[in-house]
């Protein structure tokens, strides 16, 4: 069985999302999700999520290609994340190209998948301060 991870808040769960989580799921046969969670979001990366880690987990399990959720709670992590969950495959968006190809030593394909065109949480939240 191959084993695939990728990372990521899943804030304002949308399209972009599922299409990251479909082609992720292709390259294997389990799909992990490793949520960051509410303290890593600020403290790491200084953003709030509209929802809590228990919302967006929540809604990340509900997804057909997700076989489990885990949360991410520091950059380091995803080196043990390797081994702990005997991982074939890391994958990210291609925003992230080139970030995370020190995993490669770990014995991982790196795949960097393009980004859904035309939307983006920040993009989504920008809209909707600008309705209301």
């Amino acid at each position: 069985m191959r084993r695939v991870i990728t990372y990521g808040t899943f804030d304002l769960l949308h399209y972009g999302h599922i299409n990251l989580l479909r082609k992720a799921k292709q390259y294997g046969d389990y799909l992990i999700v490793a949520l960051s969670t509410d303290e890593f979001n600020w403290e790491a990366k200084h953003k709030r999520s509209y929802f809590s880690y228990e919302q967006r987990k929540m809604l990340v399990e509900s997804v057909r290609y997700v076989d489990l959720v885990i949360p991410e709670e520091n950059w380091e992590q995803k080196v043990s994340d390797l081994h702990e969950y005997h991982i074939d495959v890391f994958v990210m968006g291609d925003d992230w190209k080139g970030k995370f190809d020190y995993l490669k030593e770990q014995g991982a394909d790196v795949v960097y998948l393009p980004r859904t065109p035309q939307v983006s949480t920040t993009q989504i939240k920008q809209n909707l301060s600008n309705i209301f």
